[in-house]
């Protein structure tokens, strides 16, 4: 069965977050996934506040930028809220943006080999693990959690570029793949990652989440082209999707038939209603995906 969610985009105030968490609990939702966009609204905090605001639907972190962040503390953060909401979290890790990283400077050399360091540490101190390592970018001297998480948890990676989406199949336990990633994208995506496990060793389940560009309502087809033509995507076939939940849903089967095992429908940045968007994502285009 095909996982469905939708993004809280963080060109929303902070304080729009709490409604929209509290009516994807409601209208049961599967995931709400969050960005960790420079400069806008932090990861982990805003992840820490929508769990804590409701009972069951899981809440997704895509991503948070592995320059900004040593390990240590990303496996504590990511630890605490697998331990306070077990079962609920989901936490990605990706490149960041080079342009952003480079601005407050942390622009990695070889960006592959910080986040290969990073997976693997992060992998093996959420697992209980006791790590001393010294990469080139990530050094640990004898590091264990007090607090790990009690049950095993995934790890996502964010991936875009041949080299990224094997390591992903290599050192992560899932990959998250961006909005600009048509079902044919996705096909090849698959191939790469299933290259990295292969090169692994892992024989385990690789999870894929998959954004989906997503108007909805009046205004959707003009609001769909602005932003594509904004992201320079606009001749890309099947890359986004405009209209009713018929519509929608079928974009979401595409994308699901070409390896996707989550789709995460991700609102325009100008989406007037976002709480009626999680509502329509789980009331009007679930029922179709499932069906």
């Amino acid at each position: 069965m095909t996982g469905l969610g939708a993004v809280f985009r963080p060109q929303l105030a902070p304080e729009r977050l709490r409604a929209v968490a509290r009516v994807a609990d409601e209208v049961g939702l599967e995931e709400l996934w969050l960005w960790e966009d420079c400069f806008r609204e932090g990861g982990i905090s805003t992840a820490a506040a929508a769990l804590a605001w409701t009972e069951r639907v899981r809440v997704g972190v895509g991503l948070l930028p592995v320059p900004l962040r040593n390990v240590a503390v990303t496996a504590m953060e990511a630890a605490t809220l697998h331990r306070m909401f077990p079962g609920r979290a989901v936490l990605g890790v990706g490149h960041g943006v080079q342009d952003w990283m480079g601005q407050v400077g942390a622009r990695a050399e070889s960006p592959l080999t910080l986040l290969r360091e990073h997976l693997v540490a992060l992998r093996a101190l959420l697992g209980g693990e006791r790590v001393t390592t010294k990469g080139r970018y990530v050094r640990l001297d004898d590091v264990a959690l007090d607090w790990p998480p009690e049950q095993a948890v995934e790890v996502l990676a964010g991936a875009t570029g041949p080299r990224s989406l094997r390591l992903a199949g290599e050192a992560a336990d899932g990959t998250v793949l961006t909005a600009n990633t048509p079902p044919d994208g996705v096909r090849r995506a698959r191939r790469l990652i299933d290259e990295g496990r292969a090169a692994a060793g892992r024989s385990e389940a690789h999870r894929v989440v998959v954004y989906l560009l997503t108007a909805t309502g009046p205004g959707a087809d003009e609001r769909l082209r602005d932003e594509l033509v904004a992201e320079g995507v606009e001749d890309v076939p099947e890359l986004g999707v405009a209209g009713d939940a018929e519509a929608v849903a079928g974009a979401v089967r595409r994308l699901a038939e070409a390896g996707a095992d989550t789709v995460i429908l991700q609102p325009t940045g100008d989406e007037p209603d976002p709480e009626g968007f999680v509502r329509f994502a789980a009331e009007q285009v679930r029922p179709l995906v499932v069906a």
